[in-house]
């Protein structure tokens, strides 16, 4: 019989394989931030102890034995933020290439969608009915709570200007939100750099 995996604490990344492994095994389930968090301490780590490796080891059993499953990364989209993230990106250039301020797409785009009904779809056909439907019905409400949103931010003063943000490396420019921001909601996004 195995011995259970217990969760490791470490002060530094504040999450362990084996804790990771441990909450799958627990859990039944192997979510894409647990994935992601496994992958992410591999690649910076220079070795894996023996630990870590028989804690992967004991996952990759669990997932193949059924034990555990591997949830499926996100098998459906919210077309509300495509339409919010359009709007907004236009009156932030326009905002931004005017005016010296440089403002936070993901806030912004956070702060309208909090504000506006979630249109999900799970295929191709069901996201263009969502859009139509959206555009059709919703648009006038979604340029008011983006421009809203652009109001509220603009007005507001930097009290926590050293906040860390979902996928934040310190960068400002629209186009490197953009470009984040496509990295996490469209599936087979490519960065191309010029030679």
């Amino acid at each position: 019989m195995e011995e259970p995996l217990e969760p490791v604490a470490n002060p530094q990344a504040g999450t362990t394989i084996q804790a990771i492994v441990a909450q799958a095994l627990h859990d039944g389930y192997l979510t894409p931030a647990m994935e992601a968090e496994v992958g992410r301490i591999c690649d910076s780590a220079l070795e894996l102890s023996v630990d870590e490796y028989m804690a992967l080891d004991r996952l990759m059993g669990a997932l193949l034995t059924g034990e555990v499953v591997a949830v499926p990364r996100k098998q459906f989209i919210n077309v509300m933020e495509e339409l919010v993230l359009g709007e907004a990106v236009a009156l932030v250039a326009e905002i931004e290439s005017s005016t010296d301020r440089v403002l936070d797409l993901g806030d912004i785009a956070a702060y309208a969608l909090n504000r506006l009904p979630p249109l999900y779809a799970t295929t191709e056909q069901g996201a263009a009915y969502q859009r139509d439907r959206a555009l059709a019905d919703l648009q006038p409400l979604i340029s008011q709570q983006v421009k809203e949103a652009i109001e509220r931010s603009m007005d507001r003063p930097e009290f926590f200007p050293n906040r860390d943000t979902f996928g934040s490396g310190g960068k400002d420019t629209v186009l490197s939100q953009i470009s984040a921001l496509l990295k996490t909601y469209a599936l087979n996004f490519e960065v191309k750099t010029e030679s």
